[in-house]
């Protein structure tokens, strides 16, 4: 079966991200189209990109990067579940992804956001990141406000209107995943 990661977009104490995430996780695996899993970033403890080579070389030094990388490589796709910091992407998330390259190109991503404006200024930054990646990434954006959405702005309780749109987002994504996998397969013979 297709298997897309959650993944976690900040390490921040106290982060509202966390249930965020395990939210889609939840509202996801209720579908039956594929073997979603939880990745929170924080259990890599990534530092600052401390590595030396670029990352499409994957000539990883470090044991943090090669246990991102493996857990990375076991997916098809990707929702990033990302807040948005000043206007952008957090910078947890940024961080993590330019760690890796190959493990994440070819691959399908969804994107889930939230913040004071649904977060859709991350959105914009990380769809720049996710095309350099050479990850697919759908239209479809699960959008969530800060002020709606959270009750006392920490505890994530999404309004209905709201809610439904994850929906949309797998949908695209799913499809695209397995799409996706075609392209790798194709690569890998023309290699």
């Amino acid at each position: 079966m297709t298997k897309i990661a959650i993944i976690t977009g900040s390490t921040r104490p106290g982060r509202n991200n966390a249930g965020v995430a395990q939210w889609v996780l939840e509202q996801a695996q209720l579908r039956g189209d594929a073997d979603y899993e939880l990745v929170d970033i924080a259990d890599f403890n990534l530092p600052v990109l401390d590595e030396a080579y670029p990352a499409g070389y994957q000539n990883y030094q470090n044991d943090h990067t090669k246990a991102w990388a493996a857990k990375i490589n076991e997916f098809d796709g990707f929702v990033f579940v990302t807040p948005e910091y000043n206007h952008s992407v957090a910078p947890a998330l940024a961080n993590a992804l330019s760690y890796l390259n190959v493990e994440f190109a070819n691959k399908a991503a969804g994107i889930v956001s939230y913040g004071s404006a649904f977060g859709v200024r991350a959105v914009e930054h990380l769809r720049g990141i996710l095309s350099e990646l050479q990850i697919a990434h759908v239209q479809k954006t699960g959008m969530f406000s800060l002020f709606t959405d959270f009750e006392n702005f920490s505890v994530f309780k999404p309004t209905e209107m709201q809610a439904a749109s994850l929906a949309p987002v797998l949908d695209q994504l799913v499809p695209w995943t397995v799409a996706m996998k075609s392209v790798r397969e194709a690569a890998l013979v023309s290699a």
